[in-house]
């Protein structure tokens, strides 16, 4: 019988990474922790560890951050949404960073299009952590860093390879002979990336906590996917729960699901046995695997309810 602590990883136990990303030793972003939660992930360094490393059809993971601390401009080929676990956080994009930008309370939740370069920065006062849904399996081959990133990431020591791994001169190491550093995106490229304001992103893409939490009193809401308030196809879809909307019945889903509880205590039943999820914690529920779900306190309580789907991993990406 499988062991359900295996498909649990708690807040407490993540293991952080800071070296993840080329960007690791630039001033202002060199404070950063990545987590790779489930799946491969997108970190370019060998030192990341990986929680579950189960191929579920996306990746989880987190990121980590002090105030003031941001995380440079990239784009990925696959979706990428985030919602906010802790702290306030200013998403900004475009080729410089200044097309738009939205500011992001705890539990709000934005699904960033592809093909835009994006940014985030924490602007509260203690430490913040977002955490992410990365589609497909092999979220790490689809990163492309903005031209200025690669070229301020070099004057500090870090060259990436055009193997996607990191080398740190600051450490003696140098490209092998077989591996040249990673090109830096041509104009042609780059006029191809999207250049959208705030007035087309917050209206599609961004879910705020409190309008979720109303929408779910009397059943799961659906934030996205196909015909969820944020539509798209990006290869899952993400749904809200709160206290009303969940039933304690043995119940299963035909796709692997994962649990995220934004606030309060759910305690899930599971191979037999019973577990108490914490905010922060992250649950890996296998396909067809029999479950049920509850509170097992009074007061608020809310988590986000991630489902592969058969769609294509986030490549529909598009406002509608």
């Amino acid at each position: 019988m499988s062991n359900i602590e295996d498909h649990i990883v708690r807040y407490g136990d993540l293991k952080p990474c800071t070296s993840a990303f080329i960007d690791a030793h630039t001033p202002g972003s060199n404070q950063k922790e990545n987590f790779t939660i489930i799946g491969g992930g997108v970190s370019e360094s060998p030192d990341q560890h990986v929680h579950i490393a189960s191929k579920i059809g996306f990746n989880i993971g987190a990121a980590g951050q002090p105030p003031r601390c941001r995380n440079s401009l990239h784009d990925h080929n696959t979706a990428e949404v985030f919602f906010i676990l802790k702290g306030r956080w200013r998403f900004f994009w475009g080729r410089w960073g200044n097309a738009g930008e939205v500011t992001l309370e705890e539990g709000d939740i934005i699904n960033i299009p592809t093909g835009m370069f994006r940014g985030f920065e924490n602007i509260g006062i203690d430490y913040g952590m977002i955490m992410a849904v990365l589609g497909g399996d092999d979220a790490g081959g689809g990163v492309h860093w903005a031209p200025q990133v690669i070229e301020d990431a070099a004057e500090h020591g870090l060259v990436l390879g055009d193997n996607g791994v990191l080398y740190d001169r600051n450490k003696g190491q140098t490209l092998p002979n077989n591996v040249k550093p990673m090109p830096i995106l041509s104009d042609e490229e780059l006029a191809k990336r999207k250049e959208l304001t705030s007035a087309d992103v917050v209206p599609n893409y961004v879910a705020r906590y409190w309008d979720m939490m109303a929408l779910s009193d009397t059943k799961a809401a659906k934030i996205i996917g196909a015909d969820a308030i944020l539509r798209d196809r990006p290869g899952f879809e993400v749904d809200f729960l709160s206290r009303h909307s969940v039933t304690a019945d043995l119940h299963s889903h035909d796709q692997h699901t994962v649990l995220m509880p934004m606030r309060g205590y759910w305690k899930l039943n599971m191979f037999g046995d019973e577990r108490v999820l914490n905010p922060g914690d992250t649950c890996l529920i296998p396909s067809d695997e029999s479950h049920s779900l509850s509170p097992s306190m009074t007061g608020e309580a809310s988590l986000f309810r991630i489902r592969a789907t058969d769609d294509p991993a986030g490549l529909t990406s598009s406002i509608i």
